[in-house]
């Protein structure tokens, strides 16, 4: 098994849940069980993933409750995306299972949210429209780092636009309420930035038991001078201490949501004084 294929099976299963992804009793083929739904696919991953990518070989289980022909269109919608989605050299395997969790209806009901569980986010809104905001319930438009996988912790980033304190709560209350993975995981540490109206700004941080890491995160926004815009980093502890190095890979993450984001600005080249 080569690094990048270990990494990606030991995030995976950090993320999703212990076996979720799995070797079978068959040379260079593994068991992947989506995590929204009752199939479960045979992969196999070549010798130089993620060079060249996985081949989906179909079926493992149907499910239990699967309709007639529904396991067949699960394997053909994730081919479609991980067609979309391989890069050669780049895992990906955590980008297309996600995809595919947004494109496929969740048959377990392990996912599904009432009102009942959503207090913390009506407060929210209601505290939006006594401050005269209109807001609305939707996904919140998050942007992903890539995964960093060390000694079995598991760190991914989240960032957001956002323009007010109780939008940036409210997609935090959404993410934790919406996505069980998230929900259990170690810590999921936060820190924005706002500029409201008559320059007004706004700036929070929380380290959810992950002692300074939220005030790291700020400092970090500070220096790349970033407004009106939030970041999750969230950590699924491996069992192993990494001490100060945790803090490196929190702001490595972070900094990669940003990017990707498009929220970083890239500063003019500066112009070089000549000599009189």
């Amino acid at each position: 098994m080569n690094e990048d294929l270990d990494n990606e099976i030991e995030a995976i299963n950090s993320i999703y849940g212990d076996n979720s992804l799995i070797i079978s009793n068959e040379h260079d083929i593994y068991v992947l069980h989506l995590p929204q739904h009752d199939a479960s696919l045979r992969l196999r991953f070549p010798r130089d993933y993620p060079a060249t990518p996985p081949a989906v070989l179909g079926t493992e289980s149907s499910g239990e409750h699967s309709r007639k022909g529904e396991a067949a269109h699960v394997v053909e919608i994730f081919r479609d995306v991980l067609g979309e989605l391989y890069r050669p050299g780049e895992v990906c395997l955590f980008d297309v299972i996600e995809e595919v969790n947004n494109l496929l209806p969740d048959t377990n009901g392990e996912d599904e949210v009432t009102e009942d569980a959503l207090p913390i986010q009506y407060e929210a809104e209601a505290a939006d429209v006594a401050e005269g905001e209109v807001k609305t319930v939707e996904e919140p438009p998050w942007t992903l780092s890539e995964i960093v996988v060390e000694s079995k912790s598991v760190f991914i980033a989240r960032s957001a636009p956002v323009s007010s304190p109780s939008q940036a709560n409210s997609y935090l209350q959404h993410l934790l309420d919406n996505d069980k993975k998230v929900r259990s995981a170690s810590h999921n540490m936060t820190a924005w930035r706002i500029k409201g109206e008559n320059g007004v700004t706004y700036q929070d941080c929380d380290d959810d038991g992950e002692t300074a890491a939220g005030g790291r995160l700020l400092h970090l926004m500070q220096l790349m001078e970033l407004w009106n815009v939030m970041v999750v980093v969230t950590r699924w502890y491996g069992g192993h201490q990494l001490g100060p190095k945790r803090f490196s890979i929190i702001n490595t993450v972070a900094r990669d949501a940003f990017v990707k984001g498009n929220f970083v600005k890239e500063d003019p080249v500066p112009k070089k004084k000549g000599k009189r």
